[in-house]
């Protein structure tokens, strides 16, 4: 049996603290919300969790 690794954890508990649901980091990025769950399955680049953060920091402002 595999240990359990949560990959996207960094994202995940950002958007958690910052009270952003995924599905409107989804939405931000333009796609379905489900999508998105899957997308964070596997590790994602530097350059897509940085553009992730912006969009999280800009739905907490508003």
């Amino acid at each position: 049996m595999r240990g359990k690794h949560i990959c996207n954890k960094d994202i995940r508990e950002y958007a958690k603290n910052n009270d952003v649901p995924l599905f409107r980091i989804a939405m931000r990025l333009g796609i379905n919300d489900g999508n998105f769950s899957r997308k964070l399955r596997v590790e994602l680049s530097g350059d897509k969790k940085a553009e992730i953060f912006k969009i999280i920091d800009e739905l907490s402002a508003e």
